[in-house]
């Protein structure tokens, strides 16, 4: 695997208020990774290094993550989509293939209801048209619990904590793999600022888009993970059926982030089947 250091061109980008670092690789027609919640670019690393023969590979830092600055909070789904679509209008080709994880699939899915015009296919994975049951009282209880700085996890119980959340039981339970899990979470999430994760994640709180998907005529193949503990198979599924052109795959054995680390093969294999379907 090419390191994503040596293999992207990083540039920084102004628009709608805010200084994006953009990561680009490869040649060809043009896939979007929209970062997921608290994820910086270099997180779709796997996916650039096995899509950038044939594809323009394109990805960013979303505001409150990674070298992005920005007006304060509180944003909006509403405007993280038109920051994406700012992107794709200053790097892309359009329309282009867009693809997102979590935060970033519900990115993938406000960008697609927007501007339908910059998107050709939308495969947004670990996602949903409305946050209900476990995931948000979950959600809605960390960020009570970060409010005013009140929680803040020592480094090696955050690298536990999320991980358990992003990884299924079977890749935990591999010790050489949770070594490179645990190395990776550890400063990611010493470092994070909690006033930045509430700002991400109460707009993934805030997003409903179950009658919008009903109109939007983007190519919608929703992407579960049958393991996936932050946004289950039952969530994912809605959106497919929300979906005016809605289609649904289900992936065995992964969880919510199997595709960085823990099985990033069968996951690339499962994206580039989809977009073969649609030339």
């Amino acid at each position: 695997m090419i390191p994503f250091e040596e293999l992207a061109v990083v540039t920084f980008h102004e628009a709608r208020g805010a200084r994006f670092r953009v990561a680009q690789a490869g040649r060809g027609p043009d896939i979007i990774w929209a970062p997921g919640g608290d994820s910086p670019a270099s997180y779709w690393a796997e996916q650039f290094d096995f899509f950038h023969r044939d594809f323009r590979c394109t990805s960013f830092d979303p505001r409150g993550a990674g070298e992005t600055t920005s007006a304060p909070p509180p944003w909006s789904m509403k405007q993280f989509g038109a920051d994406c679509a700012a992107i794709v209008e200053a790097f892309c080709d359009p329309p282009v293939i867009l693809a997102g994880l979590s935060m970033g699939a519900l990115i993938v899915q406000q960008v697609a209801i927007d501007f339908p015009h910059l998107v050709r296919l939308a495969i947004p994975m670990g996602t949903a048209a409305k946050i209900t049951g476990f995931t948000r009282d979950w959600m809605e209880a960390e960020i009570a619990a970060r409010a005013g700085g009140a929680l803040r996890m020592p480094a090696d119980f955050a690298a536990c904590h999320y991980a358990a959340f992003a990884y299924p039981a079977r890749a935990l339970a591999d010790d050489a793999l949770w070594a490179r899990i645990k190395a990776a979470y550890t400063p990611r999430f010493a470092e994070r600022d909690p006033e930045m994760l509430i700002a991400q994640w109460r707009p993934c709180l805030d997003y409903d888009v179950t009658e919008a998907l009903g109109t939007c005529p983007v190519p919608i193949h929703a992407v579960a993970f049958s393991e996936d503990v932050q946004t289950p198979p039952r969530l994912v599924r809605k959106v497919a059926e929300a979906a005016m052109n809605g289609h649904y795959h289900e992936l065995p054995g992964l969880g919510h982030v199997s595709l960085n680390r823990h099985d990033p093969g069968s996951v690339n294999a499962c994206l580039a089947r989809i977009v073969a379907e649609h030339g």
